[in-house]
């Protein structure tokens, strides 16, 4: 049983898991810190958190747990902040979309990785954003990835594993800069594309016309798009080199579909496309099984 649950950054991800763990039995007392006075004082209003405070030192004395659920540009920050209440007893994960950087910053602010920090990252989003978008069941057959480094304590994986199995998700390890390269493929370049496709769209002189004759298949690749921009703007510059290795991939993937409607090359044009079904198909079945298999 956890005591006393930190949660640094009361949104979506902050606020759904304070709901979780409090409907679970996790813990005896959420306290959560937020900057934003006003989505503070709604997390109490709707029983998130148990009390709220604006500085991260005083939320955070005492407690047992402590998540980082910030912006990742924001965490150094929050471990400067951190630091001189940092607590041996306790454990700090955090849940940003980039793991080397966070690493690398608590580097920065400690001179080496506490043993009882574990990064971690949960797989689990919407579009909305902020307390009033949590729920209880956001990361229920869900994947947490936790990426630990050497110098981890394996009790505190071991606890924050807990954490989030108790919410409802599957948690599984990965090395840290694994982690950046395989995220940056599955999420963070589908979410660069859908921006620029209706980036590019939205500045077209026509766009209400556009906009107006595009059906599901559009709203439905597009719909990513409707995320938090700040959050996506710091993903990309948290994880740069392989954002841009997987954007330079697609680029040359465009290039040769061109090229192949260009020439006319309907045979080799149809063998692409049912490529990228037959690969597609494969995600979906393992996706069904591992849903299946929970």
């Amino acid at each position: 049983m956890i005591e006393r649950l930190c949660i640094v950054g009361v949104g979506l991800i902050g606020g759904s898991l304070a709901r979780a763990a409090r409907r679970a039995g996790l813990c005896r007392r959420v306290v959560g810190v937020d900057a934003d006075a006003a989505n503070l004082q709604r997390a109490q209003a709707l029983g998130v958190v148990d009390r709220g405070c604006a500085d991260v030192a005083e939320g955070a004395k005492d407690a047992d747990v402590v998540l980082i659920a910030v912006p990742v540009q924001a965490t150094e920050a929050v471990l400067a902040a951190l630091k001189p209440v940092w607590n041996s007893r306790a454990v700090y994960t955090d849940a940003g979309s980039t793991k080397v950087n966070v690493l690398e910053a608590a580097e920065r602010v400690f001179g080496s990785l506490p043993a009882n920090f574990v990064p971690g990252h949960p797989i689990a989003g919407a579009e909305r954003s902020g307390v009033d978008a949590s729920h209880a069941d956001l990361f229920r057959h869900k994947r947490v990835i936790l990426t630990p480094a050497a110098e981890t304590a394996p009790a505190a994986v071991q606890r924050v594993a807990e954490l989030w199995r108790g919410a409802g998700a599957e948690v599984s390890e990965m090395e840290p800069l694994r982690h950046d390269q395989v995220l940056a493929a599955t999420s963070h370049l589908p979410h660069v594309a859908a921006f620029a496709l209706v980036d590019m769209l939205g500045r077209e002189d026509e766009t209400e016309a556009i906009f107006r004759y595009a059906a599901g298949g559009f709203r439905d690749f597009t719909r990513i798009a409707s995320s938090d921009a700040a959050m996506w703007r710091d993903i990309c510059l948290a994880n740069r080199e392989p954002i841009l290795q997987r954007i330079e991939g697609l680029r040359d993937e465009l290039g040769q579909v061109a090229a192949l409607i260009a020439s006319g090359d309907g045979d080799a044009l149809l063998q692409l496309f049912q490529r990228a079904k037959a690969a597609r198909q494969r995600f979906l079945d393992l996706y069904e099984n591992n849903h299946h298999a929970q």
